[in-house]
């Protein structure tokens, strides 16, 4: 695998995570007999999940150091949240989903830092 590919891994992993929730969210607002159809839970997790997946965009193109931190910080906390609202809504879909997405900000975490060319004089 080349070294970009790499780098973005966890990004990647997150955002499919993020989307994978937001089909099941939208799922169960807009299927009749889910239990939680037209409730404002369900819109929370839909907007969540749509929040996720723009900072996991973000994530994977923001250079700095700083940045990225507080990005991690507040998917995080996205993921936290959204796992909970899963579970109250008795959604285990977008749960294992908001799992997945853990996954991918760990991979992301761990990954090995973006390499700089060095400048020649």
């Amino acid at each position: 695998m080349s070294q970009p590919l790499v780098s973005r891994t966890g990004a990647i992993l997150l955002l499919l995570a993020s989307l994978v929730g937001l089909a099941f969210a939208l799922y169960a607002y807009f299927t009749p007999l889910t239990g939680v159809n037209g409730t404002l839970g369900a819109m929370v997790a839909i907007l969540a999940c749509i929040v996720l997946a723009i900072l996991a965009i973000g994530l994977a193109a923001v250079p700095g150091r700083g940045a990225r931190i507080a990005l991690r910080v507040l998917i995080l906390l996205g993921l936290a949240g959204t796992f909970f609202a899963g579970l109250l809504l008795h959604q285990w879909w977008v749960a294992i989903a908001m799992v997945v997405g853990l996954v991918g900000l760990i991979i992301d975490m761990i990954r090995p830092p973006r390499t700089t060319r060095p400048t020649h004089a």
